[in-house]
């Protein structure tokens, strides 16, 4: 076998992968989660269901790597925002990031939702899986900027030892898990504001609050600048 044909045949697997993806991202808009099938997604791209399995193991796989590409895309949205505003405090950084993962949210609420709701099996835990690595850089995006935040102006935070010893565990190795970036109470601050932010945003794609509110983008506003006042921004 040549290189060009090592290549041509590598070029070919990828356009049928982003056939796959694009097959399965329109059943989710278009019908729901449930409709996202091996069997459905192979007949929108004209193959059998037993073919498919030449590129993912089972359906488990394949909802990681859709996945994978919605956590990406939300995460290119967000560093976007972020560098647009690189010569900015790093408190209007955050708070850029935090609108535009609201707005790609809004803009696919079914992905959004299948982010949210869709299972972490534990093949996708694996660190070297497309939905792990996917998922760390959606979550560094927030989290690289509040350690940026932490290390030039700290933020206050609890006496870790009025922290329940559960939540002292748990943090602390959260901490660790982060290489000691945030000491446990700055995570806990952290992980707080991520809590709160991305809480109200699920409900809000979910349309859970629409029995109160029809335009949510005062309320989101509202909790960035509860989290301004958390972070001391």
């Amino acid at each position: 076998m040549t290189a060009g044909s090592g290549s041509r045949r590598e070029r070919l697997r990828q356009a049928t992968l982003g056939e796959i993806h694009a097959a399965a991202r329109k059943l989710l808009v278009e019908q729901g989660s449930a409709a996202v099938t091996v069997n459905a997604v192979a007949r929108q791209v004209g193959m059998s269901g037993p073919a498919l399995y030449h590129y993912y193991a089972g359906h488990d796989e394949l909802i990681g790597a859709v996945t994978a590409d919605f956590l990406r895309e939300l995460a290119t949205a967000m560093e976007q925002a972020r560098d647009a505003h690189a010569d900015a405090p790093v408190g209007e950084r955050i708070l850029a990031a935090c609108r535009a993962m609201r707005a790609w949210a809004v803009a696919h609420p079914a992905e959004f939702g299948w982010i949210f709701a869709s299972p972490v099996t534990a093949s996708n835990r694996e660190p070297d899986s497309a939905r792990h690595r996917a998922g760390q850089r959606f979550e560094e995006v927030l989290l690289d900027l509040t350690v940026e935040l932490w290390e030039t102006r700290p933020f206050p935070v609890p006496d870790a030892a009025g922290l329940p010893a559960s939540l002292r565990e748990q943090l602390t190795a959260y901490s660790a898990g982060i290489d000691g970036r945030l000491p446990p109470e700055a995570a806990h601050v952290f992980l707080g504001c991520w809590t709160r932010l991305y809480g109200l945003l699920c409900m809000e794609v979910l349309r859970q609050l629409e029995f109160a509110y029809s335009d949510m983008e005062p309320v989101f506003e509202e909790c960035l600048r509860d989290l301004r006042v958390t972070l001391g921004l």
